[in-house]
């Protein structure tokens, strides 16, 4: 069960142009291009006349044809021409969906069009003033496990001890703060007196041990938010709040279903450091990505078990507080969008 009335990440602004592209969003074929106006347009990724996806098309100006038989449809989904036939019926027409650009992001609308605020969008200004690399991808897992991933960081220790990870013992002591919001979750963890993993110590020239931090928060149904960083001890990270100077990255994440065993992972990695220099925003990128084929793999393994054996309870540990309260977020969202009772919200994962 999904939330409707909600903006969703489709993708990267770069990745819009006049040659259609078709996703897969919510189980609805979508598909997006940019008109001659500049423009983004969202449609139903089929033909009203025989089911041709429309990302087979052609775009003329601000418009899209089907290539099977021609017929032509504006923004609003309504056909406006259809070859060797001058009336066309009102029925003529495919789904069109809000769609807006932010920050470098693409964002869809796919419930009740009228509700479609773009204030309601989550804002991520941070494309715009660090330097920052982004990528679209699938994962192979429902939506929510990606999400419960990555608001339970104890897993860094043992999932990333070749990048992110420097040593068990600082994952298992951090001190945590978490604080549920009406939207989701914020919360903050503190590896104090730390050795600084690799990723770190190859990207910023620290003294020995470091304070670092891990700020998070979870927008539902799909945004989260990190704010990652260290800096030497004694500096004034934990008492000060003092946040340069250091290692900083910012991760943007929008984790908008596919299907039910799917899910898009549109994800930047932004950093602080060395923002004249490209290659270390290339360097932090690829380091980022192979510490993310790790989530990869055990999200699989893991979606694949409980598709396999769902139906046997699990148990939430003392780690699992932030992703608890996003799941209760999200219930409580799509309860009150359905008109039914929380307890009756299955989210299938």
């Amino acid at each position: 069960m999904y939330l409707l009335n909600a903006w969703y990440v489709a993708g990267w602004s770069n990745e819009m142009t006049s040659k259609p592209i078709g996703r897969t969003l919510l189980d609805e074929p979508v598909v997006m291009y940019r008109g001659k106006d500049g423009g983004l347009v969202a449609l139903e990724d089929r033909c009203c006349h025989r089911g041709m996806p429309l990302s087979h098309g052609e775009v003329f100006d601000n418009n899209i044809r089907c290539e099977y038989h021609g017929m032509m449809f504006e923004g609003s989904g309504r056909c406006v021409n259809i070859p060797g036939q001058e009336i066309i019926p009102q029925s003529a027409r495919v789904r069109s969906f809000p769609i807006e650009e932010r920050d470098d992001l693409v964002w869809i609308w796919m419930g009740d069009p009228t509700k479609a605020d773009p204030a309601l969008i989550t804002p991520w200004p941070w494309h715009g003033r660090w330097p920052y690399k982004a990528k679209s991808e699938v994962l192979k897992c429902n939506y929510l496990l990606a999400s419960d991933n990555l608001l339970d960081q104890t897993h860094g220790a043992y999932v990333h001890k070749s990048t992110l990870a420097a040593a068990p013992d600082d994952y298992a002591r951090a001190e945590m703060q978490t604080d549920p919001t009406p939207d989701g979750v914020r919360f903050t963890r503190w590896m104090l007196n730390s050795i600084p993993p690799g990723i770190y110590a190859s990207a910023v020239k620290f003294e020995g041990r470091v304070d670092r931090w891990q700020e998070f928060e979870y927008v539902a149904p799909s945004c989260i938010l990190q704010f990652t960083g260290a800096l030497d001890i004694g500096k004034g990270a934990y008492d000060k709040g003092v946040r340069d100077g250091g290692f900083g990255l910012r991760i943007f994440y929008g984790i908008t279903p596919e299907t039910e065993d799917t899910c898009w992972f549109f994800w930047s990695a932004a950093n602080g450091y060395r923002q004249n220099e490209p290659e270390a925003t290339e360097t932090l990128f690829a380091m980022m990505e192979d510490a993310f084929k790790e989530d990869e793999i055990v999200l699989e393994a893991q979606h694949a078990m409980l598709k396999r054996l769902g139906g046997r309870p699990l148990i939430n540990i003392a780690s699992d507080v932030a992703r608890v309260h996003a799941r209760l977020a999200l219930e409580r969202k799509i309860a009150a969008e359905r008109g039914i009772p929380r307890d009756q919200v299955v989210t299938s994962v």
